[in-house]
């Protein structure tokens, strides 16, 4: 093998960019790529160890020894080590063996690796991302399928346990191409979100601990592999959304902690880069460079695998100082407040890249706190993220519904509360992973009553979902009504849909997803109050709420009526804004989903009778534990 030749992608404003945190392309500098240098083949090795007094480059060409291909440190102070070396191929293993000024000496995977080795292996492999994409419809029309006031229905999966094949293996990324998209297409989910699929050592994690942040884990295949899953999702009109975990980073010792023999990328204060309760590292978001490094990686997804949106994982933890941290363990702000500053920023300087670099793509934030504006633009002083997931909501509805329904006319509010603060940000509804795990039991398995009672409250309950104001999103298997909890090491319970009810449940969430996307008062204006109507949330004795969704045009407003509770209500009338009729298009208690057949069969007359400080009224019949919604 050639020794290491002087050769470098960086151009002087490119450093500049770095040192300012404002490169947000380091992916098309940093790592490893395959080049030709002067008609000779080989790959161009440049990696930031600005505490390393030596940096080589250690692999299957040279048997893993040290010092035979060592990179050189630029002029210029960017702390960038670079090299070409001629004759490394793609597939070649190969890591970063890194003496400090300290004499620490670190080998570490490459941040910027494009492919990793299958864990438990630590190697990075040489690799390239050319791939003819197929999806050229798809993206170029993106802008009016991706936007807010276009319907958002989730499906959140975990790769390695939404199917599992005959012997007991996950699927690869190839065969989910084949078997995810045809299911999410029958099922007329509008997105899909994937939990981390960046590399990650752990399986226990989820994929919550990153290692290998610009690689799809090569549990499943490679990145091509991952491109055609994308891809064919794409093609049949299905959004895809990513995960993404700036929050923190594992120990581990070929991963990003105490990288070059300094705290390179985490916090050196450990009260602002140690997280207690994932025992992890936690990024300096003050230091420019660890900034440039994670914007890029966001736009990376977006450019390189055409992801429509990221999530963004524990922005909660990132906001605030004391996040689960004790008096005496975290240090106030320079204003004496326990806002993380620094985090703040990055997070705005991250939102402007994203949507000023893409049209068509969303970023939603995890964040449980009442931290103001996280989904309001930078200019008025936001954090810039287009969604953010409605906690409040999950918890009160899940509360609500898990109580007998004798009782259910006393905690009413528990419902109603939500709409005191739907507007005050961009909410996705989630019935996510965390719903379902350490003892919490599956979305079923909180459903009181006896077996028909709990599939009609889950029946009931996604009915709510659907037609309340905000984006919804659903994890894999409470489709169908999971039974058990979810095992990330196992199969979501597919014999499960041979039976009746669960098959029910299944089709109940297609109706839902086919209300959502074909009545634009469901989506137009779900961020909106304007888009949002009371007819009655006082019937406590009843327990019934009644409320009309509302798009720009009037004559497609649609009403909805909730009974929470198993008596059916012949004869209830509910205020209407205007003469006409009302057109049953959905009832949770079709006998095709498992209910028991108690429908508005016929249009019904709207009287000129006053009901509900209304003018107009009409008279419905409610089945047991059902949502009802009409069309005007």
């Amino acid at each position: 093998m050639n020794a290491v030749q002087p050769y470098s992608l960086f151009s002087e404003f490119d450093i500049n960019l770095f040192k300012a945190g404002k490169h947000f392309r380091l992916y098309e500098k940093l790592g490893a790529h395959l080049t030709e240098v002067d008609g000779v083949k080989g790959v161009y090795f440049a990696v930031w160890a600005p505490a390393a007094r030596s940096v080589s480059v250690i692999g299957d060409f040279n048997y893993w020894v040290q010092g035979q291909h060592p990179l050189m440190v630029r002029w210029d102070s960017s702390g960038i080590w670079e090299g070409f070396i001629p004759g490394v191929e793609k597939g070649t293993r190969y890591k970063y063996k890194i003496q400090s000024n300290s004499g620490a000496i670190t080998e570490k995977a490459d941040p910027f690796a494009l492919f990793c080795e299958h864990p438990p292996q630590t190697a990075s492999v040489v690799w390239d991302l050319d791939y003819k994409w197929k999806d050229k419809s798809w993206m170029t029309s993106r802008k009016d399928k991706n936007g807010l006031d276009k319907p958002y229905s989730v499906y959140e999966v975990h790769l390695g346990s939404w199917r599992r094949n005959a012997e007991g293996k996950f699927l690869a990324y190839l065969e989910m191409a084949d078997q995810l998209v045809d299911y999410v297409k029958e099922t007329g989910f509008t997105h899909v979100e994937f939990m981390p699929v960046m590399e990650y050592p752990y399986d226990p994690s989820w994929g919550y601990q990153l290692v290998g942040y610009y690689a799809p884990t090569s549990r499943f295949g490679k990145p091509q592999d991952f491109m055609v899953l994308v891809d064919k999702l794409h093609q049949a009109g299905i959004g895809v959304i990513l995960d993404w975990v700036p929050s923190h980073f594992p120990e581990d010792a070929h991963g990003l902690g105490f990288f070059d023999g300094s705290n390179l990328y985490e916090h050196p204060d450990r009260r602002k880069g140690y997280h207690p309760d994932w025992k992890s590292l936690v990024f300096n978001y003050g230091r420019n460079e660890v900034r440039a490094f994670l914007i890029s990686n966001a736009i990376f997804w977006l450019d390189r695998y055409h992801a429509d949106g990221l999530r963004v994982d524990a922005v909660a933890s990132m906001l605030y100082l004391d996040y689960s941290r004790n008096d005496g363990e975290w240090e106030p702000n320079m204003f004496g407040g326990r806002e993380n500053l620094e985090t703040i920023s990055f997070l705005k300087d991250f939102n402007e890249a994203v949507y000023s670099m893409f049209d068509g793509v969303q970023t939603i934030a995890e964040e449980s706190t009442s931290f103001p504006m996280v989904s309001r633009p930078t200019s008025a002083g936001g954090l810039g993220f287009g969604m953010k997931w409605m906690m409040g909501w999950m918890h009160d509805t899940l509360q609500y519904f898990k109580r007998e329904t004798i009782y259910r006319k006393y905690h009413q509010n528990d419902l109603t509360f939500s709409m005191t603060y739907a507007f005050s940000e961009n909410f996705m509804l989630p019935l996510s992973h965390d719903e379902v795990v350490y003892g919490k039991r599956s979305i079923l398995g909180r459903m009181p009553g006896d077996e028909w009672q709990r599939f009609a409250n889950l029946r009931l309950l996604y009915g709510y979902m659907f037609t309340h104001p905000g984006a919804k999103l659903l994890f894999m298997g409470d489709e169908f009504g999971q039974s058990a909890e979810w095992k990330f090491d196992g199969s979501l319970d597919w014999h499960l849909l041979q039976f009746g009810y669960h098959e029910g449940i299944r089709k109940t969430i297609a109706a839902l997803n086919k209300l959502y996307t074909s009545h634009p008062a469901l989506y137009e204006k779900q961020f909106s109050p304007d888009g949002f109507e009371w007819i009655s949330y006082s019937d406590h004795q009843n327990a019934v709420l009644s409320y009309i969704r509302k798009g720009e045009n009037p004559k497609q407003d649609v009403v909805v009526v909730c009974n929470f509770t198993p008596v059916v209500r012949t004869d209830y009338r509910i205020g209407l804004p205007a003469k006409g009729k009302l057109t049953e298009v959905f009832n949770s208690d079709h006998a095709d989903f498992g209910g028991s057949g108690v429908l508005n069969g016929k249009s019904i007359k709207i009287d000129k009778e006053a009901w509900n400080g209304r003018e107009f009224s009409a008279s419905i019949t409610l089945p047991p534990l059902g949502v009802v919604v009409f069309t005007l």
